[in-house]
């Protein structure tokens, strides 16, 4: 009999993480998911490597595509990993992309062909990069990047196209429509989001800063992580996972 599949997440924090629970529900719990919590990049790459294939969360995403040497479009079009196979050739997707995509289209956001608005980005780490991916692929939206750090927000744009560092100005932001908001919930909400009439994304799904705030709709970070995993399950296994016990897992 071969041996059971062994996947694991690893980054730092992952504690609390439903990853585990969501590869149960999607597999009858046949495979096996550990959750890997290092301080070191170096040390949770390694343990990594121990499995069939891990899931890479925050901070290490970039770090896991530089060790790539095969990447998906999607991951190569955002400079980040967060599914990995690890081998002499260690494959890297990156199906947060789908998870944004997912996400937005369970929403009553038009696609509009015409790309007549735009969607505002609102981080500049891995998860934005997804974002804007997303947005370039399936959503057809041009995008405009808000960031902390205006040197990240450009860096973020040598590799993504269809976007611009923002400073956040009425007449900057009068055609967003749709908010995909990445930045964690310990960072302060910056002033001037354009909310009230957009679709408001965001991946923090712990502790939300946005939840309450007045938008046309909300969607919870749980959608991107029920898409990006349903992505990721199927590259992981082959097979085809058990979405509608996943939704219950995260009472969708």
């Amino acid at each position: 009999m071969a041996p059971l599949k062994r996947f694991c997440l690893i980054g730092h924090p992952v504690a609390g993480s439903l990853s585990p629970a969501l590869m149960y529900a999607a597999y009858g719990g046949r495979y096996s998911y550990d959750l890997v919590d290092e301080e070191l990049f170096e040390r949770a790459w390694a343990r990594g490597q121990e499995y069939d294939a891990f899931n890479v969360t925050a901070p290490y995403k970039r770090l896991a595509f530089g060790r790539s040497t095969f990447h998906d479009w999607h991951s190569s079009k955002t400079g980040a990993s967060n599914l990995i196979f690890p081998g002499d050739d260690i494959l890297s997707f990156n199906t947060d992309v789908e998870g944004v995509a997912g996400a937005v289209r369970e929403s009553d956001l038009p696609m509009n062909p015409a790309r007549q608005k735009s969607a505002l980005i609102v981080g500049t780490g891995g998860a934005a990069a997804a974002a804007v991916a997303a947005c370039e692929r399936y959503l057809n939206r041009d995008c405009l990047v808000a960031g902390r750090d205006i040197a990240k927000a450009r860096e973020l744009s040598s590799y993504c196209t269809g976007l611009n560092p923002l400073a956040l100005e009425p007449e900057t932001v009068k055609d967003i429509d749709l908010v995909i908001y990445t930045l964690p919930g310990s960072a302060p909400v910056p002033e001037g989001l354009p909310l009230e009439n957009a679709v408001v994304l965001e991946a923090e799904y712990k502790t939300p800063r946005l939840a309450s705030k007045a938008c046309r709709q909300y969607i919870s970070g749980k959608l991107w992580l029920l898409h990006q995993a349903i992505a990721g399950f199927r590259i992981m296994t082959g097979e085809e996972p058990d979405i509608l016990a996943m939704r219950a897992v995260l009472g969708l």
